[in-house]
C-alpha cells in the first residue's frame, strides 16, 4: 500500500537506523535518504525503492517529516543549520523528529529555533536493540505534542512495537538518558560484581548460577552475561564510547536542575575509566573486563 499524505525522510541509516528506514519503505512511505557514505546500506535501501539525496537541504526538500538517527547533539545541530542543511530545505509545516539519544537542553533549544522558521521538532529516541530495529519492533518514547503525534503514530508504527508519548519536545530525551541511566548502571554493577567474584575465586559460571532465573535476572543481564560466558559479542550493541556520552549527557540534565546525582557520577566514571583504558567501540558488556583490568585481574573474555 502506498502512503500519500506524508513522504518521508531519513538521515543517518546506521546500526540502528538502517532497520528503521528499512520498514519506512517496505511499509508504503516514499523515502528520500542521506548518508555519509554511499555503501552498501545505501545500496540495500535503493533496491527497496528508497532514494539517496545528495545532502540533509535535498532530503528536506523532498519530505514533509524527516526522521535522523545519529551519534549525538552535535551531530544533530550541525545535520540541521551547517552547510546544505535541513533548515535550508523545509517547508513550514515539515516536522523533523530525532531518534539520536541527545541533550535534552539542545533539543529544547533546537525546537525553539526551528519553530521560527515553520518547522516542529520530534524527540523519538530508541529502546532495543538492531535485531529489534530490522524487525520493526523497537521501543521509542516520544516528546510532541498530541496533534504532531497523531500524525506521526502511523509512522512510528512502521518500525516500533512499543509507542509511549512521554510530554512535549525535549521529553523523549530526557527519559530515553533516564531509561539509559537503569541499563548502564545495571552494566556497571554486573562488571564490578564479576570482577568482586573473581577475585574471591567465584568463576563467572557460579555467578551466574545464582542470579539466573533469580528476581536479579532481567534481559539486561542476559544479553551482558552472553558476552561473558559465551563471547558473544553481538548481543548487546552498544558502545563504551555511547555510554559514556549518554552518561555525561545526564550529568548535565542533573546539573540543570541542580540535582545530586551521586550514582549517576558513579555510573559516568565506571565508562570513563574504560574509555582510558581500551577500545572505546567495543560493546558495554566489555566493561567487565576494564573493571577487573584496573584491580589488576587478569580476565581475558
Amino acid at each position: 500500500m502506498q502512503h500519500t499524505k506524508e513522504t518521508v525522510g531519513f538521515i543517518g541509516p546506521g546500526m540502528m537506523g538502517h532497520g528503521i528506514a528499512k520498514n519506512i519503505v517496505e511499509k508504503g512511505y516514499d523515502l528520500s535518504f542521506y548518508s555519509r557514505q554511499h555503501g552498501e546500506t545505501a545500496k540495500d535501501l535503493e533496491s527497496r525503492g528508497a532514494i539517496y539525496r545528495a545532502s540533509p537541504r535535498e532530503v528536506a526538500e523532498h519530505s514533509t517529516v524527516v526522521f535522523m538517527c545519529v551519534t549525538g547533539s552535535k551531530d544533530v545541530e550541525s545535520i540541521a543549520y551547517g552547510v546544505d542543511g535541513l533548515a535550508a530545505g523545509f517547508k513550514p509545516g515539515s516536522v523533523l523528529v530525532d531518534c539520536s539519544t541527545s541533550d535534552p537542553t539542545s533539543t529544547v533549544a533546537l525546537s525553539g529555533k526551528l519553530a521560527q522558521i515553520g518547522v516542529t521538532l520530534v524527540d523519538a529516541p530508541l529502546g532495543r536493540t538492531p535485531k529489534e530495529a530490522w524487525a520493526g519492533t523497537l521501543d521509542t518514547m516520544v516528546g510532541a505534542d498530541e496533534a504532531t503525534f497523531a500524525r506521526l503514530e502511523p509512522i512510528l508504527q512502521t518500525w516500533a512495537g512499543r509507542i509511549v508519548r512521554v510530554g512535549n519536545a525535549g521529553d523523549g530525551h530526557r527519559m530515553k538518558l533516564i531509561n539509559n541511566f537503569l541499563a548502564l548502571g545495571y552494566a556497571a554493577l554486573y562488571a564490578e560484581a564479576l570482577t568482586l567474584a573473581k577475585a574471591v575465586n567465584i568463576e563467572p559460571e557460579r555467578f551466574d548460577s545464582v542470579i539466573r532465573n533469580g528476581r536479579m535476572d532481567c534481559l539486561v543481564y542476559q544479553t551482558f552475561m552472553d558476552y561473558v560466558l559465551n563471547g558473544n559479542k553481538e548481543g548487546h550493541k552498544f558502545t563504551i564510547r555511547n555510554a559514556f556520552k549518554d552518561m555525561r549527557y545526564l550529568e548535565s540534565m542533573a546539573d540543570d536542575v541542580g540535582l545530586f546525582n551521586g550514582m549517576g557520577n558513579a555510573v559516568k566514571n565506571s565508562y570513563a575509566l574504560a574509555m582510558r583504558h581500551g577500545d572505546p567501540d567495543v560493546y558495554v558488556p566489555t566493561l567487565a573486563e576494564s573493571i577487573a583490568k584496573v584491580n589488576g585481574i587478569d580476565w581475558q573474555i
